[in-house]
């Protein structure tokens, strides 16, 4: 019996998510993430990896990336979430979506997507709903610096409103 099911996404209003199809024990392998492997200076260099299409990149090493972008790639359909209940484990050239808490049958599998803070961080808005969200898909570690910005401008529009 497959862990999961495809169904229509809670945090993807437009699109799908992959679904607990039982109760699952935190280390659980869940789902093979799949795809072509192909070189970075390949993704550098086409026009298929730019930042205004979904992309499905993980990189691998420093030498490889794993294009999911295919439709047997249904470890593609996990969404990206502030709070996530799985993530990617990789060894060699194998990556696998591992759950990181139990989940219950029922239950969204989601991701850190892990995009790096950077100047184009606003193209990616996160709607997981997560109390942590900061508002954008940002992995975890970069995520303070969001915050840092939004509790800024907070202060700024407090002292602009008291004046």
């Amino acid at each position: 019996m497959r862990l999961y099911k495809i169904k229509k996404s809670k945090i993807d209003n437009k699109g799908r998510g992959l679904y607990a199809t039982k109760d699952i024990k935190e280390g659980t392998k869940i789902i093979n993430y799949k795809g072509k492997i192909i070189t970075n200076k390949q993704v550098d260099e086409s026009d298929k990896y730019d930042n205004g299409k979904p992309i499905y990149l993980f990189t691998l090493n420093k030498r490889y990336t794993l294009d999911g972008d295919y439709p047997f790639n249904v470890a593609g359909l996990i969404n990206h979430s502030c709070n996530p209940n799985s993530q990617y484990d990789g060894k060699g050239l194998k990556i696998w979506i591992t759950a990181i808490k139990d989940i219950k049958k029922g239950e969204e599998f989601t991701c850190d997507y892990g995009f790096g803070f950077d100047e184009d961080y606003k193209q990616f808005p996160c709607k997981c709903g997560a109390k942590n969200c900061c508002g954008y898909i940002v992995r975890e570690e970069s995520r303070w610096r969001i915050n840092k910005k939004f509790s800024m401008s907070n202060k700024k529009k407090l002292v602009n409103n008291s004046r």
